[in-house]
């Protein structure tokens, strides 16, 4: 086996590490450091989005797990001032919850609302969408569930600059009864 990371290893000892199952692993052994080991055995998750290993030090004889996943290109939105951030759906979820505190709303709703503002970034075919269109998407979505927690989140995402805005917006809410779409900010200050 390699004595040091330096050393690199002929074809022939990589071919030999491939059907003995031992691989040069960049990773060191978490109980003393060393890092040389073996792959003891492989699985695929049940998702099959990742596979665990079992792996063995070379030096202790302990053992560990190891997950390899694929690297993938992570969906962005497009913030109102152009930033780029990594799309999380934790985040929107968390900002649902905060919403609908104290209000009778499944969470089971907020998982529906959620998985369609995924699916809507992951359908964009620049993978990316401004988060304009995923806040009126949200919002949409939100309305039909609960006038409350409408309002909660769009006081948040829309920003009202002043309680004028607000009660533009609580006035709108008041006319209609199930209306299927909501009106951007601009449109409501029109």
């Amino acid at each position: 086996m390699f004595q040091s990371e330096r050393h690199l290893p002929a074809l022939s000892d990589f071919l030999c590490l491939l059907q003995c199952g031992e691989f040069p692993s960049p990773m060191k052994c978490p109980f003393c450091g060393f890092a040389n080991d073996k792959v003891v055995d492989s699985r695929e998750s049940k998702e099959a989005d990742s596979i665990r290993r079992r792996r063995e030090c070379l030096k202790c004889a302990k053992r560990f797990t190891t997950y390899e996943r694929i690297d993938e290109i992570p969906y962005m939105v497009v913030k109102k001032d152009g930033r780029r951030e990594k799309f999380e759906r934790q985040k929107v979820l968390n900002g649902l919850l905060h919403a609908c505190e104290k209000r009778p709303v499944p969470i089971s709703k907020l998982e529906q609302i959620v998985n369609e503002a995924e699916s809507f970034v992951i359908e964009s075919p620049e993978r990316e969408r401004k988060t304009s269109e995923l806040g009126e998407l949200i919002m949409n979505r939100l309305r039909r569930y609960d006038k409350v927690a409408y309002v909660r989140f769009a006081s948040v995402y829309l920003d009202f600059k002043d309680v004028k805005e607000f009660m533009t917006e609580l006035k709108d809410l008041l006319k209609t009864k199930e209306t299927p779409e909501v009106r951007s900010k601009s449109a409501a200050k029109d």
